[in-house]
């Protein structure tokens, strides 16, 4: 029997998207060795990993010295992030890891740069002639005023994964009141035009491979009438009846009918080449007349990584295949679409061989 290949994954619990990659990879037909740290001792991805760890989180002094050394004691020869603010450190290491022989398939410094900066996303899309929302970034509380379109969606315009401190405002008088809130939490936010309704919402996954050539593209098309979907949701007030009797502002945990939808993965293609992407990308849009309307883009694996591996797009064994075992994988050329939905699943953590390495 040939060697198990040797993986680590950072952030394997909580729901995020380092859960969704240790998933993936558990359905992949490849022979592995899983390695899965998180910050949490009881972290509901450790039942599924062969060694667990509780580590620094990633804002704290030793955490890079600690991820480094778990890979020399493992030997690790593929690294997957599983949250934003880890990948914002690996990525600046990546040189560090790749010095040690392993393997970090991520996008490049500058296009992580561009799309973990909502603002720095919003002007790429306007400077490339793609559709996108109206946005505005808003610095101080009397810049609300400038504000004629109605309704926004105002969020922090560097984070908010999962659609954490987003809302919507319907009016000035609304605007004004979370605008205030959110610049207790953040020096500027953005405002962006709310677009289309909840029935036309995608999720959007095209993959590059390290050397910048198109691998595929899957696109979920997202069922936010279950509450797990939902980050935010109010009654539209507007009278503008195109946007639907509800106005909606999906969670991090999508939901829904997979499939390749052409016209929506076709026009984030596009995006996704003239960013010059050489990873994972997760495009967040609407269809608006036709339209594809993008309001995000990720750059990283995305909460639907293990739905898309299970209608056979894989994204980490893709990876694994192509730039560690040097193979010609490829997604299927058509992928046959499913309804896909979540609950939650409950999951007994024997602590005993969780090894403390904060």
């Amino acid at each position: 029997m040939s060697e198990r290949i040797r993986v680590l994954v950072t952030g394997v619990g909580s729901g995020g998207h380092g859960e969704q990659i240790l998933k993936a990879l558990k359905w992949s037909s490849l022979e592995l060795e899983i390695v899965g740290t998180d910050t949490l001792a009881y972290s509901s991805g450790f039942p599924e990993v062969d060694h667990a760890y509780r580590v620094p989180r990633a804002n704290e002094p030793h955490y890079l010295e600690r991820l480094l050394e778990l890979c020399r004691i493992h030997r690790t020869q593929v690294l997957f992030h599983g949250s934003e603010p880890e990948l914002r450190v690996i990525g600046r290491h990546r040189q560090e890891f790749a010095d040690r022989g392993v393997l970090v398939p991520i996008n490049s410094e500058r296009v992580l740069e561009t799309c973990m900066d909502k603002s720095r996303t919003m002007k790429f899309l306007a400077e490339h002639g793609f559709d996108s929302p109206r946005s505005i970034v808003i610095a101080k509380l009397n810049e609300t005023e400038q504000i004629d379109f109605f309704p926004v969606v105002i969020k922090p315009f560097i984070g908010s994964g999962g659609s954490a401190n987003v809302f919507i405002a319907q009016d000035p008088r609304e605007l004004r009141m979370l605008g205030e809130y959110l610049l207790t939490l953040c020096p500027q936010f953005l405002v962006q035009e709310y677009v289309g309704t909840p029935n036309d919402e995608y999720t959007v996954g095209v993959l590059h491979g390290m050397d910048g050539l198109l691998i595929g593209s899957i696109a979920v098309k997202r069922s936010l009438e279950c509450t797990l979907s939902k980050r935010h949701e109010v009654t539209n007030r507007t009278g503008r009846a195109d946007l639907g009797p509800k106005l909606v502002i999906s969670s991090g945990v999508s939901q829904g009918e997979v499939g390749d939808f052409p016209v929506v993965t076709s026009a984030c293609e596009r995006i996704a080449a003239a960013l010059g992407s050489t990873g994972p990308l997760n495009l967040q849009c609407r269809l608006v007349d036709g339209r594809v309307q993008l309001f995000e883009i990720n750059p990283r694996y995305s909460g639907t990584t293990s739905l898309r591996a299970m209608a056979g797009f894989n994204e980490p064994e893709l990876m694994i295949r192509r730039f560690l075992l040097h193979e010609d994988a490829r997604p299927p050329r058509t992928i046959s679409r499913r309804f896909i939905m979540r609950g939650l699943q409950e999951r007994t953590i024997d602590t005993d061989r969780v090894r403390d390495f904060t």
